[in-house]
């Protein structure tokens, strides 16, 4: 069994040069600084990406994606009620449709599409469990609909809202959802979630081509460094988002993009993870990070948020227009389709990819 180092210097250097900076940031100002809160802002993403890499080794699947989700959730649900909170007026009215449709776009589009091809191009052909990606998608497909969809057709409440009362029960209904699939990965039917090639090899001597697991030491180390990084980039994010709205605004983009950007730096980390997991052969593990990571963002975001948005009485507007539905529609249908068989080839990822695309062509040119 291979040794292997777990502890890198940088993972744990770059978090605590960025919670200093970010201190620092009453003290200093300026352009300058902003593109240096960014590049530390990037460097935590990436640490956290190690730091949750060793936990899921450690934990083994599915527990160690599933704790990567419901950490970016977190980040997720801090930042859209942070910022909600701070405004005023109607100002985020839209903001955690918009982060949370963009989401699910980037996740079962952008994320899973690169995820297949870099796949495909290295071994043609990847297989996976298809209970495990079935149950996903009817879950998040049922969510998604009562979430984003339905809003637009009740009469209760006009513009795509709900009343408080149609939101609450909506919010239990979609978090008893998430918990049940929870219950399905995790106890029930872990087994959906395990690759074929990872049955396989379980069942044989593998302890000579694996690397050793980290110890217990290591694991409750890379987790604390994994709760500094999220938390500074969630303090990052948020200070950074003044400048990222500026920057929209002075394109003439639509302020959607702002809910796609911060969607973007949430899922960064889980992307990463995806796309290395991808590279390793274990496209398994990829789709358990994108689905996962979707379902806890409709899945337990929503709850959080709508709860907040009850008590504190922000309005929240949820049901997405007829051009969102449309493209939602077609890559719910697509993903479908394209992961039937159990197998992953070229082509399902170029599609995905395509309609990733111009989910954000018409977002940036309406």
């Amino acid at each position: 069994m291979k040794k292997k180092i777990y502890l890198l210097v940088w993972t744990i250097l770059i978090p605590l040069l960025a919670w200093i900076a970010y201190f620092g940031n009453h003290f200093f100002s300026g352009t300058t600084y902003s593109v240096i809160l960014t590049i530390f802002l990037i460097g935590s993403v990436l640490a956290a990406v190690h730091h949750s890499e060793v936990i899921a080794y450690r934990l083994g699947e599915p527990f160690g994606t599933l704790l990567l989700a419901f950490a970016i959730t977190i980040i997720e649900v801090a930042l859209i009620i942070s910022i909600m909170l701070g405004a005023k007026g109607l100002e985020t009215i839209t903001l955690a449709r918009d982060t949370v449709f963009a989401a699910v776009m980037i996740i079962i589009t952008g994320i899973i599409g690169i995820c297949i091809i870099v796949g495909s191009i290295k071994y043609r052909e990847q297989t996976f469990t298809l209970q495990g990606v079935s149950t996903a998608l009817i879950t998040l497909t049922t969510i998604i609909m009562f979430v984003l969809i339905l809003p637009n057709y009740t009469i209760s409440h006009s513009g795509g809202e709900y009343t408080k009362f149609q939101l609450l029960f909506v919010a239990i209904v979609s978090l008893g959802l998430y918990l049940g699939f929870t219950m399905m990965q995790t106890v029930r039917h872990r087994s959906y979630f395990i690759s074929p090639e990872n049955k396989l090899m379980n069942a044989l001597s593998s302890e000579e081509r694996l690397p050793a697991k980290p110890s217990k030491k290591e694991m409750y180390i890379s987790g604390i460094f994994l709760i500094l990084c999220l938390g500074i980039v969630v303090l990052l994010a948020k200070l950074l988002s003044k400048d990222v709205e500026h920057i929209v605004v002075w394109a003439g983009a639509p302020k959607s993009l702002v809910g796609i950007i911060i969607a973007g730096i949430v899922l960064l980390p889980e992307g990463m993870a995806a796309f290395r997991a991808a590279r390793s052969n274990q496209i398994q593990t990829s789709l358990n990070l994108a689905f996962g990571s979707a379902l806890a963002s409709i899945g337990l975001s929503i709850p959080a948020i709508a709860i907040t948005s009850v008590i504190t009485g922000i309005r929240m507007t949820l049901g997405i227009d007829i051009k969102s539905t449309l493209l939602l529609g077609l890559s719910l249908f697509i993903i479908t389709i394209s992961l039937i068989t159990g197998k992953t080839n070229m082509m399902q990822g170029l599609v995905l990819i395509a309609i990733f695309l111009l989910y954000l062509f018409i977002t940036i040119a309406p």
